[in-house]
Order: C-alpha cells, then structure tokens, then sequence
C-alpha cells in the first residue's frame, strides 16, 4: 500500500471462505478497497469496542441501504497500513485479480474472487455475517443480502486487462 492511497470501501464482519476441493471452514476480517489495492485484513489492531459497535452499525446500514461502497470511521489510512504489513493479511492490486464477480444466494450475496498471487492461483468466497455462533468455532449463522455491483464494478474499471 501506498502512502497516498485512499480508503474506497470498508467492510468489517467479512467471511471469507477458500474455494478449494477440501477446504474447511473460513475467516472473519475486512475487506478493505483503497484506490489501487483490495485487502483482507483478518489480524488487526483495532480495538474489540470499536470492531463490535461498528458491526451492529454496518447491520442497520445494509437494512438501509444495501451498497457496500461505505466507510467507517474510527478506522483510516494509517491504521490499514499498519495492519498491511502483517504478512498474514492479504493485500491484491487490481491486476492481480483474473475473475471477480458476485451472486445472490437464497442465504445472502457472494463476493467470487479469484486471483494470481507468487504464481499460485487462489478462489475465495467473501460474504457478510449478520450473526454469529461462537462456540465450538466461530461461525456465521446469518448472511447479509448487500449489493456487490459498485464495489466489483470499481476494480474492474481500474484494471488493465478484466475477464
């Protein structure tokens, strides 16, 4: 990430889930969509107030209104670079990504990713938890229905060569 890149899009309460034949189970973090990168954030240093008053904010704004293009504040630019350097979060350029596109399910809508990252070829599925279940592991019970267009529409516009 760049100094001068700028938070696009925010969404906390994320999960993502591997594409592969015998993957099991997934992880909760942000998707975070800055002017020329996307990134999962799953480790990150904001605080456990903040992360779970923000969570029930984000669940009355997609009653509202359903598109994912928002931010929120009380997390910005430095804090993301901050949480970017930890290897285990994911950070994409826009070229990187060779298919991108969303679905509606009858459970709620699917963010399809699928990109090239070290010459290895990786497919994640990203949805919005509503409500979890914390034990024996922490899971999404509940799924938003959002509307991925905006957000898959601002990549794909800013790539060089789209699928």
């Amino acid at each position: 990430m760049e100094s001068t890149e700028k938070i696009q899009a925010h969404l906390v309460s994320v999960w993502r889930e591997s594409k592969k034949f015998f993957s099991i189970g997934g992880k909760e973090g942000m998707l975070v969509l800055t002017d020329r990168h996307l990134m999962f954030v799953h480790k990150t240093e904001a605080k456990m107030k903040w992360w779970k008053a923000i969570t029930q904010r984000q669940v009355v704004n997609f009653i509202k209104s359903k598109n994912t293009m928002i931010r929120h504040d009380g997390y910005n630019e430095e804090e993301l670079m901050d949480d970017v350097n930890d290897e285990r979060n994911m950070e994409l350029a826009f070229d990187d990504i060779s298919n991108i596109k969303f679905e509606e399910k009858s459970w709620g809508s699917v963010l399809q990713l699928e990109y090239i990252k070290n010459d290895k070829t990786e497919k994640f599925q990203y949805s919005i938890a509503q409500d979890w279940v914390k034990y024996p592991a922490k899971e999404p019970t509940k799924y938003m229905k959002v509307d991925w267009k905006p957000f898959v529409q601002y990549i794909k516009d800013r790539q060089k060569f789209t699928k």
